[in-house]
Parts: structure tokens; C-alpha cells; sequence
């Protein structure tokens, strides 16, 4: 029986150690902070090196780097940490309120009746923080005003992709990475073809309207659903966010 215990015991320290450093990879996976983590890791293994070889001028400069370079971890990404501990409060889940929904609906049948082009990513579990850097950051409230301001004709962002990450305008003016599926249909504007490559590369939703229709799609998984009416749309958005929270 205390063998039992403590097998168990064990087990459970070691899922949550793997769940913990999961969690942590896939935040900081394109970002800055991926970077960062690889030099820290070789500034580490570094210290150990020269601590085997007894060199011990070595190991008392990477002992003032490694605490020079946490400090400069926490002051560089401190923005990162505000939203990983966001997440946590909210169990690491996007949480798809009705709200967000229809701000981006309400915005984007306004962009379809007038045929303004516009494509917005919604971050799922994987990070958009290389997108993000790519932009102007913004951090703003989901609304339609700002949303139908940033993708009109006469402001400079209007070419760029919006990102909604948790439940805020992360930034504006992104680049997406277009498709390299050749089995892409040739006539799809560049908009269309960077939602298909910014959902094969992420778990990302990706809306996109069609600056020569009015056409609405949304890119998933690589797929674009095309043509899609304002109750599709909705439905859509729903069920795909809400399914990310059940899960």
C-alpha cells in the first residue's frame, strides 16, 4: 500500500512537472521569448561545463549573466507574463463570449454590404506572438467601431491582418504567411491565401472578407469555408470557440 502511494504520488508530481512546461512551451512558441529560452539554455549548460572543468572565472560570469538575464526576462516580456497569467486565471482557455461574437459579426457584414476587404485571426491554444510583433500592437477592446476603423481604406493598417487574442485586439497591420499548398485555387486574392497559411501553420480562426465580392470564409485547420452568410458566421465562431473552452 505505501509503495502504491507513493507510485502515485509520483505520478502525479510528474504530470503536472510535463503539464506545466507544456503549457510554457506552447505560449512562448513563436515569440521572442523562444529565443531567449534557447540562450538560456546554452548560457546553462555553459555554467555546468565550466563548474566540471573547474574553470572559476568562467562560472562566476555566466553565475552574474544567468541572474542579469532573468531579471531582463521579466522586465522584457512582461506584457507575455500579464497574458500567461490572464490565461491561468482563466484556466489557459479562450473563453468565446457572446459579446466578442458578435462585435466581430456586427463588424464584418459591415466590411462584406460595402466590399472592404479585412482579415481578423482569433488565437486559439497556439501563440500568434511572432504575428503579433509583426503589427502595431494595440491592446484594446473588441468592438466594432475600432475594428471597422482599423480596416478602412484611409488608414495605413488596413492591408494588414487584426489579431484577437483572449478577449482583446492584440495588434493591427499583421503579416500572415501566405499558403504554399498548390492545391490552392489560383483565382484566391492574397488576403484568402494568408488566412489559409496563417490556419495550416496554427489552430488559429481566421476571418477573412473578399475586397472584390463582399464574400465572408473562415480559415481552419488549413480549410476555407467560403461564402458564408451572417448566421453561418455566427454559428461558426461559436461553436469553434465554444468547443476550444469545453475542451
Amino acid at each position: 500500500m505505501i509503495y502504491f502511494i507513493l507510485f502515485l504520488k509520483i505520478a502525479v508530481e510528474i504530470t503536472i512537472l510535463w503539464w506545466v512546461i507544456y503549457a510554457i512551451l506552447l505560449f512562448i512558441k513563436g515569440t521572442r521569448a523562444a529565443q531567449l529560452l534557447k540562450g538560456l539554455i546554452v548560457v546553462v549548460i555553459l555554467f555546468f561545463a565550466a563548474e566540471r572543468l573547474g574553470l572559476t572565472a568562467v562560472s562566476w560570469i555566466l553565475t552574474k549573466v544567468l541572474a542579469i538575464s532573468v531579471l531582463a526576462f521579466l522586465i522584457i516580456f512582461q506584457p507575455e507574463i500579464r497574458r500567461a497569467l490572464a490565461r491561468i486565471g482563466q484556466f489557459g482557455i479562450f473563453t468565446a463570449k457572446e459579446q466578442i461574437v458578435d462585435e466581430i459579426v456586427k463588424a464584418v457584414m459591415w466590411f462584406a454590404e460595402r466590399k472592404i476587404g479585412a482579415i481578423i485571426a482569433i488565437e486559439r491554444e497556439v501563440g500568434l506572438g511572432s504575428y503579433i510583433e509583426s503589427g502595431v500592437q494595440l491592446d484594446s477592446k473588441v468592438n466594432s467601431e475600432l475594428l471597422t476603423t482599423l480596416f478602412s481604406p484611409s488608414t495605413p493598417l488596413h492591408d494588414g491582418g487584426v489579431i484577437i487574442q483572449l478577449d482583446r485586439i492584440a495588434a493591427a497591420g499583421c503579416l500572415f504567411p501566405l499558403a504554399q499548398d498548390s492545391h490552392v485555387a489560383r483565382h484566391l486574392g492574397t488576403r484568402h491565401r494568408a488566412a489559409i497559411g496563417l490556419a495550416e501553420e496554427t489552430d488559429a480562426i481566421v476571418v477573412v472578407v473578399s475586397e472584390e465580392t463582399g464574400a465572408v470564409s473562415v480559415g481552419v485547420r488549413g480549410k476555407l469555408t467560403r461564402d458564408l452568410s451572417k448566421d453561418a458566421l455566427t454559428k461558426v465562431l461559436t461553436n469553434l470557440l465554444y468547443r476550444q473552452r469545453q475542451r
